[in-house]
C-alpha cells in the first residue's frame, strides 16, 4: 500500500518543491547568462574602466567552470539575505511609526480624519500582500502582512479609546482578541501562501477565554477551565491545522495552557479538605487527562509518550485527590501510590504503543516519588547508630529509637514501610509475570527482569529495616531483626552466587551487618553477641559459597567481624589500647594459618589482606606506647615471616618481614633511650649478615636486599640518626668509614643493597659534617652570589643535559643489573 499524506502535509510538500524549482530556475538563468556572455564578442571597455574579470572556459559542453556554479548560488543567497534584512527593517520602522502615530498624534486630528487614516492604512496593508503574491514578491508580502496585523491591533486600541472609552478594558480586550483571532484566521486561509497570519491567529487565540475570566473576576477553578478549553482548541489545531508553523505554535500553546490548568487543579486538589471539595479539581484534572490522551492518540511517537505521561499523572492526581481527604499526609502517599500502580493496567488495554508507554512512565514516576519519600526512614536506621561511636557501651536503651538519635521524625514516617512493601510487591509481580508482560506495551529488555527482582529485594529489605524503628520496638528485638535480615540475605547470596541477585543480596548483607554492628555498640553484651553471630554467619556463608569472588568477600567480612570481639575483650578486662594490641594480632595469626590451607587463591589472598588490616589496627592501638609498639611490630614481622615461607608470598612478605623487624628494633632502641645503639644493633647485624651470606650461598639468585639489607640497615640507620645529633667527631668518623667500606664492597661484588645503603649513609654523614662550614661560607658570600651560582649551575646542567641524561640512564642500568 502506498502512503498518501493528509492534504495539509501534501500542500506543505508541494510548497517546498516549488521553492526548490524556483531556486533551480534561478541557477539555470544565471548559467544561461554566462553562456551568452561567452558566445557574444567582447565589448571594448570604456577608457579608464577596470577590465572585467574573465571566467575560465568550461572544460566540457555542459560543465560549469570552477566556481561558476557556486557563484550564482552564493550571489542569490546574499541577495536574499540583504532583501530579508531590508524588508524586516522597513516593516519594523513602519510598525513603530504606526504605533507612535496612534499613541501620540491621535489627538491632533478629528474623529473623521482619524478613522479615515487608520481604515485606509489598514485596508491598504491588508490588500497589498495579495497583489504582491501575484507578482511572486512573497518576502515583501510577508513584511506588509506583519504590518497589517499590527495595524489591526492598533485599530482595536483606537476603537476602544474613541468609540467605547467607558467599557471595561479587560472585557474589551477579550472580545478584541477573539475578533482578531477570527480575522487573522480568515485572512491567513484566504492568502494561503502567507506564513505569518495563521500562527499569529493561534497566538491571539490563547487570550480570549483567559481575559474573559479575568474580566469577570472568576475564581481559580474558572481560570483552570478556561485554560483547559484553550488547550483543547490548540490540540485540535495541532491535529488538523494547516502548515508546520501553525502546528508547532499550537503545540507550544497547548503545552503551556494545559500544564498551567493542571497545576491549578493539582493545587486545589491537594489543599481540599474533603471529597466534595476535591471533586471539582478532580474533574478538571480528569478533563485534562482526556485532552492529553486525545492529542496523544494521533501524535508522533515522542510527543505521544509525553502526552501519555501527562495524562497518567493527571489521572493519578484527580483520583488520589478525591480519596486522600481525611488521611494524614504520610498516608496520602500510599493513596497516590495505589493510584499510580493502577495505571499499570494499561498493558491489558488496546492503545497505541507510545500512549501506553507514556502512561507506564507516569506510573513509574509516581512510584519513584513515593520511594524517594520513604527512603529517609531507611537511611536513618542505617546511619543513626553512628552516633553511638562517641558513647560506646553507655547502656541499652529501652527502645530502638533511643539508639538511633533524634535525626528523624518517626511519627510522620509511619507509612514508609508500607510504601516500600507495595513497591517491592509491584516489582515482584513484574518479575513473576515476565512472560505475560514481555509481548505487551513494555517490550522490555531481558536485563529488566533481573533489575526488577533486585529492586524488589532491596526495597523489601529496606521496609524490614524501617519497620522496627517506625513501630518503636524494644532494642533487643530490633537487633535480632537486623541479624535475621543479614542471615536471610546471606542465604540468598549463597544460593544465587555471583549473579545480579546474589551480588545485590551480598551488598545489602554487608550494609546491614555494619548497621547491626553499630547498633550493638550501645551495650557490651550486644556487642559480643552481634559480632560473634556475624562472624559465624559470614564464615558459614563463605564455606558454602561456590563463587570465588563472593567467597572472597564473605571471608574478608568474617575476618573484620572477628576483629571486633577480640578488641572488645581488652576493653572488658580494663586494658589500655596498647595492652590490647597484641591480643588483636590473634586474628592476623589465624588468617595466616588459614591462608596457607585454603585452596582457592583469591579467597586466601583476601583473607590474608583483611588479616593485615587487623595488624594495622593493632599497630594503631599501640602507637602511643613505644615498648608495646616495638612488640607489636616484631610480632607482625613474625607473621610476615611465616607468610614468606610460602613461595608465592615470599617476594612481598619477605621484604615486609625484614622491614618490620628492623623498624621494631629501632622503636625499641628509641623507647629505651639508648645513646649507643651499636652495642645492641651490631650483634644482631652480624647474625643477620651471616644468615644472609648463607642464603646467598644456597641461592645465588637471591636479591642482596633480602640477604644483606636487614643486617646493614639494622645498624647503619640508628647510628646515622644518633650521629646527626652527636656533637663529637668520633661516631660520624667511624660511621663514615664503615659506610665507605660497605659502598666499596657493594661496588666490588656488584651488590645493589650495600652500594645504595652505604652510599646514602656516606653522603648523609658527609653532608652533616660539611653543613656548618657551608653555612659559614654562605654567610660570608654577598647576597647576589648564591643566585648567581645557582644560575651558573643550571646553565651548565642545561648545556650538558643530554649527556647527564645518558649518564643517569647508564647508572640506572648498572644498578638494575646488580643483585
Amino acid at each position: 500500500m502506498e502512503h498518501v499524506p493528509p492534504p495539509a502535509e501534501e500542500l506543505a510538500l508541494l510548497d517546498q518543491e516549488l521553492v526548490r524549482l524556483d531556486a533551480r530556475r534561478l541557477q539555470l538563468l544565471n548559467r544561461r547568462a554566462w553562456l551568452m556572455s561567452v558566445l557574444r564578442p567582447p565589448v571594448a571597455p570604456p577608457p579608464f574602466a577596470a577590465p572585467p574579470a574573465r571566467l575560465p572556459a568550461a572544460p566540457f559542453g555542459w560543465g560549469s567552470p570552477v566556481g561558476a556554479a557556486a557563484a550564482p548560488a552564493s550571489g542569490a543567497s546574499g541577495a536574499s539575505g540583504v532583501q530579508n534584512v531590508l524588508l524586516v527593517l522597513g516593516g519594523l520602522l513602519l510598525t513603530i511609526a504606526a504605533i507612535a502615530f496612534t499613541l501620540f498624534s491621535w489627538g491632533e486630528m478629528g474623529i473623521a480624519g482619524r478613522s479615515a487614516v487608520l481604515a485606509t492604512v489598514t485596508v491598504a496593508a491588508l490588500a497589498a500582500p495579495a497583489l504582491l503574491l501575484r507578482r511572486r514578491l512573497s518576502a515583501t508580502a510577508e513584511a506588509l502582512a506583519a504590518l497589517a496585523l499590527v495595524l489591526t491591533v492598533l485599530d482595536a486600541y483606537a476603537l476602544h479609546a474613541v468609540a467605547v472609552p467607558d467599557t471595561d478594558g479587560l472585557g474589551f480586550a477579550a472580545v478584541s482578541s477573539a475578533v482578531l483571532t477570527a480575522l487573522w484566521t480568515a485572512y491567513g486561509l484566504a492568502l494561503g501562501r502567507l506564513r505569518l497570519p495563521l500562527p499569529a491567529a493561534v497566538v491571539a487565540g490563547q487570550l480570549p477565554l483567559v481575559l474573559a475570566a479575568w474580566a469577570a473576576g472568576a475564581q481559580a477553578a474558572v481560570f483552570g477551565w478556561a485554560l483547559l478549553v484553550t488547550a483543547a482548541a490548540d490540540v485540535a489545531v495541532v491535529l488538523w491545522g494547516r502548515g508546520l508553523a501553525v502546528r508547532i505554535t499550537a503545540g507550544v500553546g497547548a503545552a503551556s495552557t494545559g500544564l498551567i490548568a493542571m497545576l491549578i487543579g493539582l493545587g486545589q486538589s491537594v489543599s481540599a479538605d474533603g471529597p466534595l471539595a476535591a471533586a471539582g479539581p478532580g474533574a478538571l484534572l480528569l478533563a485534562g487527562a482526556v485532552v492529553a490522551l486525545f492529542g496523544a492518540w494521533r501524535a508522533p511517537k515522542e510527543w505521544a509518550v509525553a502526552a501519555g505521561t501527562v495524562a497518567g499523572l493527571a489521572a493519578v492526581a484527580a483520583v488520589g485527590g478525591v480519596l486522600r481527604p481525611g488521611l494524614p499526609w504520610n498516608w496520602s502517599v500510599v493513596v497516590y501510590l495505589l493510584c499510580g500502580a493502577a495505571l499499570t493496567a494499561v498493558v491489558r488495554v488496546r492503545v497505541p504503543q507510545p500512549v501506553g508507554r507514556g502512561v507506564l512512565v507516569a506510573s513509574a514516576a509516581v512510584t519513584a516519588g513515593a520511594v524517594l519519600w520513604a527512603l529517609p526512614a531507611v537511611a536513618a536506621v542505617l546511619l543513626g547508630p553512628v552516633s553511638l561511636l562517641t558513647d560506646v557501651w553507655a547502656g541499652a536503651p529501652g527502645s530502638v529509637r533511643g539508639a538511633l538519635g533524634p535525626s528523624m521524625p518517626w511519627p510522620e514516617s509511619a507509612a514508609s514501610p508500607v510504601v516500600l512493601v507495595l513497591v517491592a510487591g509491584l516489582l515482584a509481580a513484574l518479575y513473576a509475570g515476565w512472560d505475560r508482560v514481555r509481548g505487551t506495551l513494555l517490550s522490555p529488555r531481558p536485563g529488566w527482569r533481573v533489575a526488577a527482582a533486585a529492586g524488589a529485594m532491596v526495597l523489601g529489605w529496606g521496609a524490614a529495616l524501617a519497620l522496627p524503628a517506625v513501630t518503636d520496638v524494644p532494642y533487643a528485638v530490633a537487633v535480632g531483626v537486623e541479624l535475621l535480615l543479614v542471615a536471610g540475605l546471606l542465604a540468598v547470596t549463597v544460593r544465587q552466587g555471583a549473579g545480579a541477585l546474589g551480588l545485590t543480596a551480598l551488598v545489602c548483607a554487608l550494609v546491614g551487618a555494619v548497621s547491626a554492628g553499630l547498633l550493638a555498640l550501645a551495650a557490651e553484651p550486644a556487642t559480643y553477641a552481634v559480632s560473634v553471630c556475624l562472624l559465624v554467619l559470614f564464615a558459614g556463608a563463605a564455606a558454602r559459597s561456590k563463587a570465588a569472588a563472593v567467597q572472597s568477600v564473605l571471608a574478608g567480612a568474617s575476618v573484620l567481624c572477628a576483629i571486633v570481639p577480640v578488641s572488645a575483650v581488652g576493653a572488658s578486662l580494663g586494658w589500655s589500647a596498647p595492652h590490647t594490641a597484641p591480643l588483636v594480632l590473634v586474628v592476623p595469626a589465624v588468617t595466616v594459618l588459614l591462608g596457607a590451607r585454603l585452596r582457592v587463591a583469591a579467597t586466601a589472598l583476601t583473607l590474608e589482606l583483611t588479616g593485615a588490616f587487623g595488624a594495622v589496627v593493632a599497630v594503631g592501638l599501640a602507637v602511643t606506647d613505644a615498648p608495646f609498639l616495638a612488640l607489636v611490630l616484631a610480632l607482625c614481622g613474625v607473621l610476615a615471616a611465616g607468610t614468606a615461607v610460602r613461595p608465592d608470598r615470599r617476594p612481598v612478605a619477605g621484604y615486609l618481614a625484614a622491614a618490620l623487624f628492623v623498624t621494631a628494633a629501632w622503636v625499641r632502641l628509641v623507647a629505651s633511650e639508648v645513646s649507643d645503639p651499636e652495642a645492641y644493633t651490631l650483634p644482631v647485624s652480624v647474625i643477620a649478615f651471616a644468615v644472609g651470606y648463607l642464603r646467598r650461598r644456597t641461592d645465588p639468585a637471591a636479591s642482596s636486599w633480602v640477604a644483606y639489607g636487614p643486617a646493614l640497615s639494622m645498624t647503619m640507620v640508628p647510628s646515622l640518626v644518633v650521629a646527626w645529633v652527636d656533637p663529637y667527631w668520633l661516631r660520624p668518623l667511624l660511621l663514615g668509614v664503615a659506610a665507605l667500606v660497605v659502598t666499596l664492597a657493594g661496588a666490588r661484588f656488584r651488590l645493589q643493597a650495600p652500594l645504595v645503603l652505604g652510599g646514602s649513609v656516606l653522603a648523609l654523614v658527609g653532608l652533616h659534617e660539611l653543613a656548618p662550614h657551608v653555612v659559614q661560607v654562605f654567610d660570608a658570600l654577598p647576597r647576589w652570589a648564591p643566585p648567581a651560582l645557582a644560575g651558573l649551575l643550571l646553565l651548565a646542567l642545561g648545556a650538558t643535559y643530554e649527556q647527564r641524561l645518558r649518564d643517569a640512564r647508564r647508572v640506572r642500568e648498572s644498578l638494575g643489573r646488580m643483585r
